[in-house]
């Protein structure tokens, strides 16, 4: 929220002996737009440039590709859907996600947890509710990790379609979205009741304000004019 750009290196080597590294990062190139990637150097360091949470989000999609590709290294006895060093782009997949299954298709999108409850709120149809695509999520603070799995009848660019759309929607988000926040500090348990009764009497006049109470403070997202304009009422 202070830096609009940031940098970092990454140290790709650790999957020399998996992928190609250059295919490696064309990919990443391809699944976060927003980054701007520098030239990958011979040592398998390359540095990444943009905003912090689609970097967090570039590292977290990392960190479950390494341990993904630990996890089938110790099952030493299973078939492996992924052969050492393959081309990215073998079976028309671009896209390498957390898992590869040999039975389905599976993809990760990493998102700030506010902004993931927020289109959970007002763009419900961004997560369809069929029998083709199944969505699960993972809320672990401020993260939140949305898994896209097909079922039976699913192909595989249905899944990749809905993932694209989560991602596409959190990115512009990302730029609009305020959070604000009541601290319950010091108030009594009536003041914390009054307060939930005032967000009750008010939300339906700003139906695109997301109100998340918690134990020690209340949670306001929404655009900023709305958010502002609501978070003020409640104070009074």
């Amino acid at each position: 929220q202070v830096f609009s750009s940031v940098t970092c290196i990454l140290n790709m080597s650790v999957f020399k002996d998996w992928f190609v590294l250059e295919d490696l990062v064309e990919e990443m190139k391809k699944q976060s737009p927003a980054l701007n990637f520098g030239p990958l150097q011979p040592n398998g360091q390359v540095a990444v440039q943009g905003s912090f949470p689609a970097i967090k989000g570039l590292r977290d999609h990392l960190l479950l590709k390494a341990k993904s590709l630990s996890e089938k290294g110790q099952r030493k006895e299973s078939k492996s859907c992924q052969k050492p060093r393959r081309r990215l782009q073998e079976h028309g997949r671009t896209t390498e996600t957390r898992n590869s299954v040999c039975d389905g298709e599976k993809q990760v999108v990493v998102l700030d947890t506010d902004i993931y409850h927020f289109m959970r709120h007002l763009y419900p149809w961004i997560f369809p509710v069929n029998g083709d695509v199944v969505i699960s999520d993972v809320i672990d603070g401020d993260v939140t990790t949305v898994c896209v799995e097909s079922a039976r009848k699913a192909e595989a660019g249905q899944v990749l379609s809905v993932r694209k759309r989560i991602e596409s929607q959190s990115l512009k988000l990302h730029q609009t979205l305020r959070r604000e926040r009541i601290s319950y500090e010091g108030h009594s348990r009536d003041e914390k009741q009054r307060y939930k009764q005032v967000c009750e009497r008010l939300k339906d006049l700003y139906p695109h304000v997301l109100v998340i109470p918690y134990d020690t403070h209340i949670d306001f997202i929404g655009f900023p004019s709305e958010v502002f304009e609501f978070t003020k009422k409640v104070i009074r």
